[in-house]
């Protein structure tokens, strides 16, 4: 009663002084009276909000890190389209008691992904960077100004990583209060020169350089002992350059001209940050930089890798033994920061078969796997044991396995394929200068040559599919599915004893003879009907005819 007191006396006090005025101050009275009733109805919730251990009216609750905090349901779907949505779905009755009270309750960590603050996580760094610039090149100041304040918010709060590309768009976008604010988050952080200068504007890295050394004592022990540091940085910048122009020869020499080894450098650190995946691979055959080693600022190559987010990789790191589980400083692993930088949007998104999976979604499954697989080996010694009639069966198999891998799931068929491809190269590099393409039948090559090639064939494709079953285990699974029901898998040859083994393949061969008898008999019969009905063609068709007819004696 107090309350309607109040506000009936409120708005009388209103009325008649709107009465007394003047006619040309009507409008700026009656915007009065609306901010004094939002004035009202504000500080009336504020005090249900308020009074919460005297008198509790909320609804329900929403738990936040083992903490229930009461809410009303009916402003929050007032205010947001999210909750009305999810309190829409509450009326089936499955929702958990709030600890005894009778109240729905709400787990936090199963309404935010991943435990996120979005108020500074990349994605939501990056969606008020495309706003912005959009409003910039529109010219819309005013929107401008908006999402400059966002972004000011995000600068304190967010990784200096994830602060480089606030910079960039302030240098772009002409702003120089977050411009300035974007430099002195950068030059305070411990993110080192070299990947600023590769980030950065000139004149930009240039003000952040003067800022560091100015905050630096003068009895410093960084300024003594400049001539050999900066001899070394010198060789540090050759080895990188040399990264930049993808030269891994010319990173060859330079190693072995200088004392500076790749792990002096981090140039791995450096080739997962910013070279091409094929790059990547190249380094990491070399064998000399330790796949552990963490930088200054506690980061291995894979964390940095899953911060760029590449599945080509992040593969290759794994199978050359980067841990999965290592964490930073800060305690993040690969996989949850290559979660905080993915949109939750793009982690589900409906896989279409034929289509390219999103990388993110790719590269967030294959750190899952990685954390929680078995391990794994084969032994490709068993291939030597194989007889060519075996070798070309599971050549028949794989191959059209990895046919269907490359049709129905492109992007994780070619991560696979690059991998094992990289691992298979000097092998078939070997090859390839003594006779040529590996696929192509030399009559004058001796059988034990040919047995070797297949052999090597066989292991690039047996490595393929074991990317794919390690990085990918639900392609596979469809896969296999499919290949069971459209055509026989070759583990069925080798299932039951020796001799039901070799009944097995016996017939195997002898129908798959049958079948490459009646497809030579097919293609004679093609060129003879071929050969007959050009003897009635023009002279312009004589040599094509002499050519089936050649094709004819051959078979």
């Amino acid at each position: 009663m107090d309350n309607s007191n109040e506000a009936s006396s409120s708005l009388s006090f209103v009325s008649s002084h709107i009465s007394n005025g003047s006619s040309n101050t009507h409008n700026e009275h009656v915007a009065n009276i609306e901010i004094v009733s939002l004035n009202k109805l504000s500080g009336s919730l504020e005090k249900l909000l308020s009074d919460v251990v005297d008198y509790d009216y909320c609804d329900a609750e929403i738990v936040v890190e083992e903490i229930p905090v009461g809410i009303h349901r009916c402003i929050l779907a007032s205010r947001s389209q999210f909750f009305h949505e999810l309190f829409k779905k509450g009326k089936d009755g499955d929702l958990k008691d709030g600890k005894g009270t009778g109240k729905p309750s709400y787990q936090m960590k199963d309404l935010v992904c991943y435990a996120c603050i979005h108020d500074s996580c990349r994605p939501a760094i990056d969606y008020a960077l495309e706003l912005i610039y959009a409003s910039s090149t529109f010219q819309m100041k005013e929107l401008v100004l908006l999402f400059q304040r966002y972004l000011l918010n995000f600068v304190d709060k967010a990784l200096v990583e994830d602060v480089i590309p606030i910079l960039v768009a302030a240098n772009h976008c002409q702003l120089d209060q977050l411009l300035s604010h974007c430099i002195q988050r950068v030059a305070r952080s411990d993110m080192d020169i070299i990947s600023l200068e590769r980030e950065l504007p000139y004149e930009v890295m240039t003000e952040i350089k003067s800022l560091r050394v100015q905050s630096l004592p003068e009895s410093s022990p960084d300024a003594m002992e400049v001539e050999p540091v900066i001899m070394n940085d010198k060789s540090i910048r050759k080895i990188l350059k040399a990264l930049d122009s993808d030269d891994v020869e010319l990173l060859k020499l330079l190693l072995d001209e200088s004392s500076v080894t790749l792990d002096d450098a981090y140039a791995l650190h450096y080739a997962c940050a910013y070279s091409d995946s094929k790059v990547v691979q190249e380094v990491l055959t070399l064998g000399l930089a330790d796949i552990l080693l963490k930088n200054p600022r506690g980061y291995t190559v894979l964390h940095v890798a899953a911060r760029r987010k590449d599945p080509s990789i992040l593969c290759a790191l794994l199978k050359k033994g980067a841990c999965a589980s290592e964490t930073t400083l800060d305690g993040q692993t690969a996989l949850s920061i290559c979660q905080r930088l993915t949109r939750r949007k793009d982690y589900n998104m409906k896989t279409v078969q034929g289509k390219e999976s999103h990388k993110d979604r790719l590269c967030v499954d294959v750190l899952e796997r990685e954390m929680r697989r078995n391990s794994m080996s084969v032994d490709m010694s068993v291939l030597s044991q194989l007889t060519a009639d075996d070798l070309n069966m599971r050549l028949d198999y794989l191959e059209n396995r990895v046919a269907f891998a490359r049709l129905f799931f492109p992007a994780e068929a070619r991560v696979a394929i690059e991998n094992a491809e990289a691992d298979s190269t000097p092998l078939y590099a070997t090859l390839s200068a003594l006779k040529g393409n590996i696929k192509e039948v030399d009559l004058n090559e001796t059988p034990s040559f040919r047995t070797r090639k297949l052999q090597l064939r066989l292991q690039s494709l047996v490595k393929t599919v074991e990317n794919g079953r390690r990085f990918f285990p639900h392609c596979s699974e469809v896969l296999d599915k499919y290949l069971e029901d459209e055509m026989p898998d070759v583990h069925v040859l080798e299932k039951g004893t020796e001799e039901e083994q070799r009944t097995k393949k016996a017939r195997f061969m002898e129908l798959r003879d049958e079948v490459q008898k009646a497809f030579h008999k097919d293609m004679a019969e093609n060129n003879h009907s071929h050969f007959s009905s050009s003897l009635t063609s023009t002279t312009s068709s004589s040599t094509r005819r002499e050519s089936l007819n050649h094709k004819v004696r051959r078979k």
